[in-house]
């Protein structure tokens, strides 16, 4: 399976301009169609240790699995989608990795990190998601917010307790309720979306939605053509908005725009 013919994917991670380094990790593989962004969080160096050791252990992992298994096929044990449960399963395989890590190593304790994964297949997208990092879609000049931040902010917003524009200027910004290698289990949330010819997906760190909101968001895409462009557009509107955080950004789009027919995207089946 080779994705990189109908999936055109582009990377930028800064470290902003008040953090002294960069503690968020990002990998991408277009060949296998998998996508994923963390953003670390600990004392020292702690942070970038378990950001990293997500994308690494999760991208080797997932790459040498999709050689023998088809991510479209249901797994007759659980009646669940073979994506589904690689995503699962790495993540969880990740968490394990960072959780001992953290308990052997007192320079290490208390690190853990947020994660958004992607794994496309066959016109779809299977989403897995942890934490504040986030995924939007950019379909017919319209973006949405895919993922639903695991966070307080999120949690009184839920619960009316402050609204969608008090929240933007609360003092709990970054409280996230869920993270990898944080507890020996880990609570993965996931979503299966359909995926059109044309669609531009947006990962990204808080660093940017943080700094800019959903309409400077589209607007910054909707003005690059360009995927690494784009990227490079968003991660300077951010710094120049004040760049408190790391700014990791990750564009995806399937083959065809906005023109095209509905003809699947999606390559072929093996």
């Amino acid at each position: 399976m080779d994705l990189s013919s109908a999936l055109e994917i582009s990377t930028c991670t800064d470290p902003g301009i008040v953090r002294p380094h960069n503690e968020d990790s990002v990998a991408a593989d277009a060949v296998t169609g998998l996508v994923v962004l963390a953003d670390g969080m600990g004392g020292y160096n702690a942070g970038e240790v378990a950001s990293g050791m997500a994308t690494t252990v999760i991208k080797a992992e997932v790459a040498q699995i999709l050689g023998n298994v088809e991510p479209h096929l249901v797994d007759e044990k659980t009646n669940k989608v073979f994506a589904e449960l690689i995503l699962r399963e790495q993540i969880r395989k990740a968490n394990a990795s960072i959780y001992h890590a953290a308990q052997s190593q007192p320079q290490y304790a208390g690190m853990g990190t947020t994660l958004v994964a992607c794994l496309f297949y066959d016109n779809r997208v299977m989403v897995g998601h942890l934490g504040d990092s986030r995924l939007y879609r950019l379909r017919n000049k319209k973006l949405r917010q895919i993922t639903r931040d695991h966070s307080l902010l999120q949690e009184q917003i839920d619960a009316g307790l402050i609204t969608p524009e008090q929240a933007a200027f609360s003092a709990n910004k970054n409280l996230v309720t869920r993270a990898v290698g944080v507890e020996d289990t880990v609570l993965l949330e996931t979503h299966l979306h359909e995926v059109q010819p044309g669609d531009v997906l947006l990962m990204c760190s808080d660093g940017l939605s943080d700094m800019l909101d959903d309409v400077s968001i589209s607007q910054v895409l909707q003005m690059h053509e360009s995927l690494a462009a784009a990227g490079t557009a968003l991660i300077e509107a951010a710094n120049d908005a004040g760049g408190k955080d790391n700014i990791s950004v990750i564009l995806m789009r399937a083959a065809g725009g906005s023109g095209s027919t509905m003809r699947s995207w999606w390559p072929f089946r093996r």
